[in-house]
């Protein structure tokens, strides 16, 4: 597809440059995927650029299928029931504000999921691009921030670890995961060179290191094992398994020698032994993190409308549920509760169907799946109900899996 083309001239007129629909799309998608890396400000750039795409994509049309209308109803049921619990704190702005948001990111996913319909390939990737720029600016002020440059470490920074362009670490970490897992598949499979790889993986990976999220940690070791896996079982060839096999290894050596040079240094080292222990003071006790998800379970069984959006933090010692699922319940009712699990049941449905599904996007759905699957797993241990990257995901699973076997591919011509 040409996207800049020259019309032949005519007598007494030079040549005009034009720029097609689909030229304008992608553009549009690009900014959006480099836009997801800032939220340090509210409303974020992010938010603007998605007004802006669904306006570029709304004059000529979004085809929504009927197969996401799971997708739809049950991010419209989980949001409904956050309405419902919003009610008895209407003059709580906070609580209005978070409610806001979860009826806004509803809105992105289903509208990301709508546009896989056409040029699937060409979005995804140009998507793909815009997030692994975002992912580097997010993780060059992550550094700048970590090694106190030119100042910054006070801008960049939350509690002596690295949060870059995003108000907390822990978010910084699984965000990075995604452009992480595309670009160790691409080595993988012959897609980029391996030293062009390892540059364009340094930034991002060296951020996510020093947001010492052990979550985020975990994401990336979970998420790049399951690529890995997934993408030697889909090889096409004895050869492309050989090449997944010794890149893997590779990769895994190159890692541990990493961590070695970065664990030698006394200060790096002892931050890093404090957040690698599983024994943390904030998780111990009845009133720990664990110990006030057990406890709200049963207060949660007599409350059919929840807490409250937010209002857990004032029953639990000023605490989050740092767990989804409790998080849904409590902040979103019973009906938001069950919304949120039964999407993300069958979330994983869709999505374990998908990456063994042959054609042009299944790479693109394996390094997604990988991240995705992972993250679902990691909401029993933090709230991820506000992570734009997490909708954005659900949204290009849903939009991939609803295409036929033969689509997918860059179809897209006006």
């Amino acid at each position: 597809m040409s996207t800049l083309a020259h019309d032949t001239p005519q007598e007494g007129r030079g040549p005009r440059l034009t720029v097609s629909y689909a030229a304008i799309k992608r553009g549009v998608l690009w900014l959006l995927g480099a836009s997801s890396g800032l939220a340090l400000v509210e409303p974020s750039p992010y938010e603007i650029v998605f007004l802006l795409a669904l306006f570029v994509f709304a004059l000529t049309g979004i085809r929504f299928s009927q197969k996401l209308l799971p997708l739809a109803v049950l991010l419209l049921g989980y949001n409904i029931g956050g309405i419902f619990s919003l009610i008895p704190w209407m003059a709580d702005g906070e609580s209005v504000r978070f409610t806001a948001v979860s009826v806004y990111l509803m809105i992105t996913a289903v509208f990301i999921a709508g546009i896989m319909s056409q040029d699937a390939a060409g979005r995804l990737e140009t998507l793909r691009r815009g997030y692994l720029f975002a992912a580097w600016i997010a993780g060059f002020a992550a550094l700048l921030g970590y090694f106190n440059i030119a100042g910054l470490g006070e801008t960049f920074t939350l509690y002596g670890r690295a949060s870059g362009t995003f108000k907390d670490p822990n978010v910084l970490g699984p965000y990075l995961a995604l452009p992480i897992v595309y670009v160790l598949q691409r080595i993988l499979t012959g897609q980029v060179g391996l030293l062009r790889g390892l540059v364009t993986l340094s930034i991002p990976l060296a951020a996510l290191f020093f947001t010492f999220s052990r979550g985020a940690w975990g994401v990336l070791v979970a998420s790049t094992a399951l690529m890995i896996a997934l993408t030697f079982l889909t090889a096409p060839s004895a050869a492309s398994r050989g090449r997944i096999v010794a890149m893997s290894l590779g990769a895994l050596v190159a890692a541990v020698v990493a961590l070695l040079i970065a664990l030698s240094f006394e200060d790096i080292r002892n931050v890093f032994d404090a957040r690698a222990s599983l024994d943390q003071d904030y998780d111990q006790g009845v009133t720990g993190r664990f110990g006030n998800q057990l406890r709200a379970i049963p207060m949660l069984l007599d409350a059919p409308n929840g807490f409250g959006p937010l209002q857990f933090r004032w029953i639990f010692n000023q605490a989050d549920p740092h767990n989804v699922y409790i998080n849904a319940f409590a902040s979103y009712g019973w009906l938001g509760g069950v919304s949120w699990v039964s999407l993300m049941v069958a979330t994983c449905y869709v999505g374990w169907r998908l990456v063994f599904r042959t054609g042009p996007t299944q790479l693109h759905a394996i390094a997604i799946w990988s991240v995705l699957f992972v993250t679902i797993l990691q909401g029993f241990q933090i709230d991820s109900d506000h992570w734009r990257h997490l909708y954005m995901m659900l949204g290009l699973v849903w939009g991939l899996a609803v295409l036929g076997p033969d689509r997918g591919a860059s179809e897209e011509r006006s």
